[in-house]
């Protein structure tokens, strides 16, 4: 079961997140999903993360997504990941710079018969930050 569990995880990241193909996501995850730590502005719900991804995508159109390792464990399956792409379109109200990222993260996933229920997502949002130019680091002493 753990490992069927992981598989769906890796096959929405596949499917929904690097092909863009965002309405498979009903396949993959609950209508009634709980983002624990939602990104800023997504709503609730399968229709909130369908926004957040579409959001991604139009920021990132060319987001790879891709799952460095994975434990899983009864019901629940943990992700580290990694996500590149060029930002290409609007982000979280930032322009387009042209640059690329490369952030990294983990997420940790319930699922319930065969999909995903709640989902708790911790990425490295003040490195994504840095390297779109938002937020500069001090200067080292």
């Amino acid at each position: 079961m753990a490992q069927d569990n992981a598989a769906i995880v890796r096959g929405f990241a596949d499917e929904v997140i690097t092909k863009g193909n965002i309405e498979a996501a009903a396949e993959y995850v609950w209508e009634s999903v709980i983002e624990q730590v939602p990104l800023p502005g997504q709503g609730p719900g399968l229709n909130g993360l369908k926004d957040i991804i579409r959001a991604m995508r139009t920021g990132f159109p060319d987001i790879v997504f891709s799952i460095q390792e994975q434990i899983a464990e009864g019901d629940k399956v943990a992700s580290r990941f990694e996500w590149t792409g060029t930002h290409k379109g609007e982000f979280l109200g930032i322009p387009a710079t042209g640059w690329p990222v490369r952030v990294w993260g983990v997420v940790i996933d319930r699922l319930e018969d065969g999909r995903i229920k709640d989902t708790r997502i911790i990425m490295d949002t003040l490195g994504l930050m840095v390297q779109l130019g938002v937020v500069s680091l001090p200067a080292a002493p």
